[in-house]
């Protein structure tokens, strides 16, 4: 990347694990996924960012448990360098389960059942996700990965 951004922005991210498969979320009109949640917001912590993300994205209550790992990302967007912090938790939603429909609050954003086995394959981002995710779903410990290093 040539250019650097100018400011890390930091997200709180979801893992939620439901019969083999893990949610994911995808913007309209792009290729890839990514995990549920979003941005932290000034004095609000990342359980809490995350919880209330789901709330505004998905409509349903959720919580968030232990905490997974971080992954520094650093990408281009729409021509422009962008750079983030994933701070990626485990992630329950009752009212959510494969062969049910997923809520949806935002008109961008749709959600998908990805199958863990199709993980090493998938367009989920930052890519370093797709290997720690499998180590996670073990109950592996907590990891850090970045895009940065390449």
């Amino acid at each position: 990347m040539s250019k650097r951004a100018k400011t890390v922005e930091v997200l709180a991210r979801g893992v939620y694990i439901c019969e083999g498969q893990l949610l994911v979320c995808h913007t309209a009109g792009s290729d890839n996924t990514y995990l549920p949640g979003g941005h932290v917001e000034f004095g609000e912590s990342a359980p809490v960012s995350l919880v209330r993300e789901i709330a505004e994205e998905m409509g349903v209550k959720s919580r968030a448990g232990r905490f997974l790992g971080a992954v520094e990302h650093a990408f281009m967007q729409k021509g422009r360098p962008h750079c983030e912090i994933n701070l990626v938790f485990e992630l329950t939603i009752p009212r959510v389960r494969p062969g049910r429909p997923i809520p949806v609050q935002e008109g961008h954003l749709d959600f998908r059942w990805l199958p863990l086995a199709d993980l090493g394959a998938s367009a989920l981002e930052p890519q370093a996700l797709r290997r720690l995710i499998r180590g996670w779903a073990k109950g592996g410990p907590a990891a850090w990965a970045s895009t940065l290093d390449a």
